[in-house]
């Protein structure tokens, strides 16, 4: 009970570092970089989440992602930098980097017999389109999100991601 306390209190250190270094440096997005919007919440599909997306310059972004399922869920804090493509409007591309902390029920202990614990801790990547729809405060995407485990079991995976759609203010 005391590693899965301390487990949480440095992740939590590690969200307040990173969300704080970014509100220093709070600027409002440029019109040179093809970004239509500052804010956005919504949901991903796969497995399931509510994600909020803050941009803090022009071209990056500070993305929270809860995953829920019926086996527990997962908090990832996501940096993410975005390039618009040439000749296009409101769609540009983004990559970056995070990591998150997921607690998990025993029946998700049942169906990985390798991962005796219901804590997991690690690194994420992500890799993904973003759209924002002309002429409504809507904004969907496409992404991939690999990420490895270091605490609760060393292991990889690759099937997070998902489709998202965004309210955009």
């Amino acid at each position: 009970m005391k590693l899965a306390r301390l487990i949480i209190t440095l992740f939590y250190l590690q969200l307040s570092i990173v969300v704080f270094s970014q509100s220093a440096n709070t600027t409002t997005p440029s019109t040179e970089f093809i970004q239509s919007y500052n804010k956005a919440i919504g949901v991903k599909l796969y497995p399931g989440a509510i994600t909020y997306k803050q941009f803090f310059r022009a071209n990056k972004a500070v993305e929270g992602v809860g995953f829920i399922s019926k086996d527990g869920f997962q908090l990832t804090i996501l940096n993410e930098k975005y390039t618009s493509f040439e000749n296009t409007e409101n769609l540009s591309w983004y990559v970056g980097y995070g990591g998150h902390m997921a607690l998990w029920n025993e029946e998700w202990k049942k169906s990985n017999p390798m991962h005796n614990s219901g804590i997991a801790v690690g690194v994420d990547g992500i890799l993904g389109l973003d759209y924002k729809i002309k002429g409504t405060p809507l904004n969907v995407s496409v992404d991939w999100q690999p990420s490895f485990n270091f605490v609760g079991g060393s292991y990889f995976e690759s099937g997070w991601g998902g489709i998202g759609a965004r309210y955009t203010f």
